[in-house]
């Protein structure tokens, strides 16, 4: 005889446990079946099972309650409460269906856990019945109800007004360094589900409260419709028909009421416990327990009530005898000497070694700011100094081709109130005054502002200006005034300090991070570059040397294609990086082209181009200008009266010369004109429009 095979799974196995992973689906039948109960009649069987639930659901969300360690690891409570709420007022409206229609039958009419919970209460005696529910009712509804409604209500209040300070403790925190972004956005992203969390607990309260105002109604309307319908309607005498719908009523109530007080009391937990980390019966007994003294004269008393006379001495002499031993166990735990220093393993030294090698890190850029400005960098403010910062980076990344450091943004509290100041690797880059509240006013003419407020000088460029309430910019901008936040003065002074010192932040580092990020087609080309022609700190050179003069590095592959042509005749890097800029003609002449669409130019006279050419001593890398100061002292006098000549046309002109002398000259200029622009013939596209202005 053949064995038989193994058991067949059957078909509709796998469908349910399909069907079960759908908890979206689920919960949505579940609600329209509780939408179902309120609007057809159910058997008495399906009620039974239905109360059962209600009750387990309301044990499983008190165990929750105790058993989590914060609060906000049940921010679903409020809709749990929503829900446990209207199943529990679709039962009570089944149930009075039930006891208002099938009532005159006898107890058994709303099923067999109604009946069970009438007449264990009731013991026979239905006065005690509704003494019993009506104190359930008073105890959920004045008690737990109201208490717990009012801490979350004081709890959502504190919350919501606590949340701007903590909001900048957390941007101090990320700004100072202690945490990296990661942690910053998780903390904001509790703060406000913590926040959430309490207004909705202040709201989902009166889910409870009114479920206790339901109750009664419902339990007055099963009592006295029922004595109507069994002695008015069916003939049932009124003694039989009181006894009967008492037990009913009594036992729906219950049945109601004591998984409302259930919920309830998980929600008075729940919220009570808010700022308490740990579970609930660690916070309790951790902290009822912690003074052996309290327990000490807790068990003290107790002997003094034990020998009172009157009172029975057993209850109180046992907890007397209970919360000594507890007290004297605790005390001995507390006077318990340490674990010698051999016995414990040595600490590791790592924390000190790192902690001296965080000492030796350099910020690259740091912007510090005096306390009165910490306001520029909190939640909700207009203009965030935090987000200036950031565009500020990707704008200077899509100018020329580098991206900034991150700025760490910190405050100093030996700086007053208002002031900043930005550091460059350490060292003070610069440094301003700004108003917070107020708005800086200036003139684009130079011409004095006519507005009330309080004179001061722009830290950037050092424009007169004035600091205005508010309430003037419209009338500032009538005028046409330029007005500009206390953020944006900051991010404009930050601004010009970076550019003036990008060659310094484009560290080796910084360098080859550049190269690693080219496309695959030109890492062939890097590869031959270096380090056989060229190091990397070579092409780190000649980099800085084009950001030293704000010239964009954004198209390294023809940067790179410049350099394999230059270093193919020399490594002189001063001739390598004008080859460079030959190469880049057609985008620097494109940046120097002003709003006419022509390049403003002011040349070099054949005397001056003399001079300089006679002034170059020595050789390859070691060629250097060396002008006499009185003539040098003469240039500086004709190129300053140049341009202020050409400046009063309304231009803003670029000295060009001969490539041989471009550097040289350029070294002079910018001793005393940072920002003016020397180009050389070759870096003038043949396509370019230009304006001569004049000649120097």
């Amino acid at each position: 005889m053949a064995e038989a095979g193994p058991q067949a799974t059957p078909a509709w196995l796998p469908m349910l446990r399909k069907g079960l992973e759908q908890k979206d689906v689920l919960l949505g039948l579940g609600v329209v079946g509780i939408l179902t109960v309120l609007i057809l009649p159910i058997p008495t069987a399906l009620l039974d099972v239905l109360l059962a639930l209600s009750i387990t659901f309301s044990v499983l969300v008190l165990m929750t309650s105790i058993f989590i360690t914060n609060a906000l690891e049940f921010s679903s409570f409020p809709s749990v409460l929503l829900i446990a709420t209207m199943l529990r007022l679709s039962l009570n409206l089944a149930s009075t269906r039930l006891i208002l229609a099938e009532g005159h039958q006898g107890t058994a009419a709303a099923g067999r856990v109604i009946e069970a919970f009438g007449g264990f209460i009731m013991q026979g005696n239905f006065v005690i019945g509704l003494i019993v529910f009506a104190i359930l009712v008073i105890v959920n509804f004045v008690v737990i109800t109201k208490g717990s409604g009012r801490i979350a209500e004081v709890a959502a209040r504190f919350t919501l007004d606590a949340m701007p300070g903590k909001q900048m403790a957390i941007d101090a925190d990320l700004s100072a360094g202690l945490i990296d972004e990661a942690t910053a956005r998780a903390r904001r992203r509790q703060l406000e589900e913590e926040s959430s969390f309490y207004g909705a607990m202040d709201g989902a309260a009166k889910f409870v409260r009114g479920d206790a105002v339901a109750g009664l109604l419902i339990t007055a309307i099963n009592l006295i419709g029922g004595l109507l319908i069994g002695v008015g309607q069916m003939g049932v005498s009124f003694a039989d028909a009181a006894r009967t719908y008492t037990v009913l009523t009594v036992g729906d109530g219950l049945v109601s009421q004591i998984p409302a007080l259930i919920v309830s009391m998980a929600a008075g937990m729940l919220v009570s416990k808010a700022g308490t980390r740990g579970r609930t019966d660690e916070a309790l007994f951790g902290q009822l327990g912690a003074h052996p003294k309290a327990l000490g004269v807790t068990a003290g008393l107790m002997l003094v009530l034990a020998g009172m006379p009157g009172l029975p001495a057993l209850p109180f002499l046992l907890l007397s005898a209970i919360a000594g031993g507890l007290a004297w166990r605790m005390h001995r735990l507390a006077a318990r000497p340490e674990e010698p220093q051999e016995a414990r393993p040595p600490a590791p030294a790592e924390p000190a070694e790192t902690s001296a090698v965080d000492a030796l890190a350099i910020d690259p850029v740091r912007l510090e700011l005096g306390y009165g400005l910490l306001t520029l960098i909190g939640e909700g403010q207009a203009a965030r100094l935090p987000d200036q910062i950031k565009a500020l980076r990707r704008q200077l990344a899509s100018e020329l081709g580098f991206l900034m450091p991150p700025v760490r943004i910190q405050d100093n509290i030996q700086l007053p109130a208002n002031s900043y100041v930005v550091r460059i690797k350490e060292l003070e880059a610069g440094r301003g005054e700004v108003r917070p509240g107020m708005l800086l006013v200036m003139d684009p003419k130079g011409e004095p502002v006519e507005l009330p407020g309080e004179d001061t000088t722009e830290p950037t460029f050092g424009l007169a200006a004035k600091w205005v309430a508010p309430r003037h910019r419209d009338e500032a901008l009538l005028r046409g005034y330029t007005v500009v936040d206390p953020a944006t003065v900051i991010t404009t002074h930050l601004t010009e300090i970076v550019k003036d010192n990008l060659a310094e932040l484009l560290t080796f580092g910084e360098t080859q991070k550049l190269l690693d990020g080219l496309s695959e087609e030109y890492r062939k080309l890097v590869a031959d570059l270096v380090p056989a022609r060229i190091s990397s700190a070579g092409i780190q050179r000649v980099l800085q040397s084009l950001l030293a003069e704000r010239v964009s590095i954004r198209d390294l592959p023809l940067i790179l294609e410049a350099i394999g042509e230059a270093v193919a005749h020399t490594q002189n890097i001063l001739f390598v990086t004008e080859h460079v800029r030959a190469r880049l003609a057609r985008q620097i002449s494109h940046a120097c082209t002003g709003p006419g669409g022509y390049i403003p130019i002011l040349t070099l006279s054949p005397e001056w181009e003399e001079r300089f050419h006679s002034a170059l001593v020595g050789e390859g890398e070691e060629r250097v200008l060396n002008m006499p100061p009185d003539q040098l002292q003469a240039f500086i006098k004709a190129l300053r009266d140049a341009f202020e000549r050409v400046a009063m046309q309304g231009e803003l002109p670029v000295l060009v010369t001969s490539p041989g002398v471009r550097p040289y000259v350029r070294s002079v200029v910018e001793r005393f004109r940072p920002a003016a622009v020397v180009l050389s013939h070759n870096e003038i596209h043949p396509k370019a429009k230009i304006r001569t202005l004049g000649a120097v």
